[in-house]
């Protein structure tokens, strides 16, 4: 049977412990009240987006996934919007990604260097930079609502061996991120170079 987890964004687990710590010390209603809209799936998240870190399985992670800031501000409902990630293999052995699906969109593009589509693979000891440095490019196609900065979807990625996992991938605050990717103490030689992207067009 396929795994499958559901990986909330780091706003709305601080809210959800928040929320917690109210029940807890038995605060009012009014108070639970007042946190319980940030819950709502896109509340717009205060601070701006931050790409969350992801850990899938002891070899493989998703770090820093966002979406591309809108060029006027809000993605409409039937626009696309370019996905970032950086998919992360410490393993022996390939990670191969073989769809990515959600409720809040029709179907994604895929631009590789070797033309377009699924499955994108990730080798052994390696890192994939989606949408940081040229091909890959993922986009999402025709969402199913309208979406603001630091709002969020929910963004369905699927390995032939490690199974699904499910991300609240939040809209970038930033009107061009240039490089999403930012990895503390890590080898500058394997980090993306800072590129400009056009921003996506419905």
């Amino acid at each position: 049977m396929t795994p499958r987890r559901t990986i909330r964004s780091p706003a709305r687990r601080t809210l959800a412990a928040a929320g917690a710590a109210l029940l807890l010390t038995a605060c009012s209603d009014t108070a639970l009240q007042e946190a319980a809209p940030a819950e709502d799936p896109g509340a717009e998240v205060d601070g701006g987006a931050v790409g969350p870190d992801v850990r899938v399985d002891d070899d493989l992670g998703l770090q820093q996934v966002q979406l591309a800031s809108p060029r006027d501000g809000v993605y409409e409902a039937g626009e696309d919007a370019r996905l970032y990630v950086a998919v992360t293999n410490t393993g022996t052995d390939p990670v191969v990604l073989t769809d990515v699906s959600g409720p809040d969109f029709a179907g994604v593009d895929v631009q590789t260097e070797g033309g377009g589509g699924l499955p994108l693979t990730v080798d052994p000891d390696g890192n994939l930079y989606v949408g940081a440095q040229g091909p890959p490019v993922v986009t999402l196609q025709d969402l199913g609502r309208e979406l603001g900065s630091s709002q969020s979807i929910p963004v369905t990625f699927t390995f032939a061996e490690a199974g699904e996992v499910t991300v609240d991938v939040m809209v970038s605050a930033e009107e061009d991120p240039g490089t999403p990717f930012d990895f503390p103490n890590e080898d500058p030689e394997v980090r993306p170079d800072p590129i400009s992207l056009p921003s996506p067009t419905g």
